[in-house]
């Protein structure tokens, strides 16, 4: 017998993966029938992946946030701004070592971060009101540095850290079967750690979905997974960048998971008077996620100088309103308390494939916010009215 529990939970954690399936269904056949090309073009996935790539980090430190009570931060855009005019002038003006200021870089970035956690944390100024004055200070900043211009464009030697593929051949042969076999070791792994996970909760007497949805769920992810690698085994290899996501998202996965200052963040989105007469220093906890926020910022910024190759006064325009959105996307609660690093990964997908997909089926720039306002509003209203309906029950 299937315990009908199980598969409506199972179901909920997975709606987000099935709407982004059904998007880029869509899009796809809106496409093809267009004579546009295809969405899932090698050269567009990899596309996909490069453009999207500040969105998944900036989102993995944005639930941090969010997690700790529906607070967010809304400076991230201007520090990846400032982090990238200082980026640009170290390296482009000043010829400093590349790893050296690429140091120098993450550093500032860990600072602002922690001079807003401190305000926010210690202080008890809102999160809202100190990360507004924070995207309006650093923009001002970043606009000194650069004197209102454009630093460009940046070495070869500080582009192959970011914009660069795996293998680094022209044979495509190599590319194709050095991709397709790191596809099936990365799909062996998964399996393996699945069963494992699996394995240690029966073991422990927790609950577990049902065998079936489970074997369901890894054969579905592995086809996925072996899908985009054919695919970007066909165009240039793995995406230098893709690798750096993977490290964050693994990280930021078991933090937020398995760690116990991890689980602090959801104690604290839960109650944080309870939280607090537990023992849990709420305010440290706080203070980390903000500055964490900072480091992940600088973390960006060099990647987005390194796609562009160049550092202007614009960058970062509205990007932290992308890392919000993929959270909330993704599964996270308004109210805090809720949600997962894998499921911002997924709401960034799905914002990237949103703005993929309408820019190619040629669809204006006006009407594409307006969109993705609609899909933000959705995801926040449907969290809210969930939780309505199991207060009711």
């Amino acid at each position: 017998m299937i315990n009908t529990g199980l598969v409506k939970n199972s179901m909920k954690k997975n709606s987000m993966l099935i709407a982004l399936i059904a998007t880029m269904l869509f899009f796809q056949v809106l496409i093809v029938s267009q004579g546009r090309g295809s969405l899932f073009a090698p050269a567009n996935i990899s596309n996909i992946i490069s453009q999207n790539s500040y969105v998944v980090i900036l989102a993995s430190g944005m639930l941090l946030c969010i997690l700790t009570g529906g607070n967010i931060d809304l400076s991230v855009g201007s520090i990846v701004a400032l982090v990238g005019a200082v980026a640009g002038t170290l390296v482009v003006n000043l010829h400093l070592n590349i790893f050296l200021s690429i140091i120098i870089c993450l550093i500032v970035g860990i600072l602002i971060g922690a001079w807003q956690g401190f305000w926010i944390a210690y202080v008890r100024i809102p999160p809202f009101i100190v990360t507004l004055a924070g995207m309006l200070l650093w923009r001002g900043v970043a606009l000194l540095i650069l004197n209102g211009l454009t630093i460009s464009p940046f070495p070869e030697s500080y582009q192959k850290y970011f914009t660069t593929y795996l293998p680094a051949t022209d044979n495509p042969e190599t590319i194709f079967a050095v991709t397709f076999i790191t596809g099936i070791i990365i799909c062996l792994i998964y399996v393996a750690y699945a069963v494992f996970d699996r394995f240690n909760k029966k073991r422990k007497g927790y609950q577990t979905d049902h065998l079936g949805l489970t074997i369901t769920r890894l054969v579905f992810i592995s086809l996925a997974v072996m899908f985009v690698f054919t695919l970007l085994g066909k165009h240039k290899g793995i995406p230098v960048v893709l690798i750096q996501l993977a490290v964050i998202v693994l990280a930021y996965s078991y933090y937020t998971s398995s760690t116990v200052p991890g689980r602090h963040l959801y104690a604290i989105g839960g109650n944080e008077k309870a939280a607090k007469l537990s023992g849990i220093n709420t305010d440290r906890v706080l203070f980390s996620a903000y500055t964490n926020m900072g480091f992940l910022s600088a973390v960006a910024a060099l990647v987005c100088v390194a796609r562009f190759n160049s550092a202007a006064p614009t960058a970062g325009t509205n990007y932290e309103l992308d890392a919000i959105g993929a959270c909330f996307i993704g599964g996270a609660s308004a109210y805090g308390g809720t949600g997962t690093v894998g499921g911002a990964v997924i709401g960034a997908i799905f914002m990237g494939v949103l703005n993929n997909g309408m820019s190619i089926v040629g669809i204006d720039s006006n009407w594409q916010k307006a969109v993705k306002g609609i899909v933000v509003l959705g995801a926040v209203v449907f969290d809210v009215l969930s939780k309505k309906r199991v207060k009711s029950n």
